[in-house]
């Protein structure tokens, strides 16, 4: 069974830069499609990043042109960069692993944009 672990979330400032990844193990992670979420407090989970291959990428309006999701298949891990970040991005970000209708989720790590 999948398992997935985020991690590189933190306190950040307006317009910083934060990486975060979302390590899998127990099984391969090649043949997932892959989406990173988030939620903010009060706030309805969102999609917010997804592979469904290696060559088609989503990305929402809100993140579009500062966020990038890569995925590492050698390590079996997947990451998103966060660049220009804004206090509106502060929320716990997880990333989900669908394959035949099940997916797999992580634990979360919290990111605060804050001065």
């Amino acid at each position: 069974q999948l398992q997935l672990v985020e991690s590189g979330g933190g306190l950040v400032q307006p317009g910083g830069s934060l990486r975060l990844s979302c390590a899998a193990s127990g099984t391969r992670f090649y043949y997932y499609a892959i989406a990173w979420f988030r939620q903010a407090p009060g706030k309805e989970r969102e999609e917010i990043s997804c592979f469904s291959s290696s060559t088609n990428q989503h990305y929402a309006d809100s993140v579009k042109g500062r966020f990038t999701m890569s995925r590492d298949n050698d390590k079996n891990a997947v990451y998103l960069q966060m660049n220009s970040l804004k206090p509106e991005d502060t929320a716990v970000y997880y990333c989900e692993a669908t394959r035949l209708s099940t997916s797999y989720w992580g634990q979360g790590t919290q990111v605060t944009v804050s001065s």
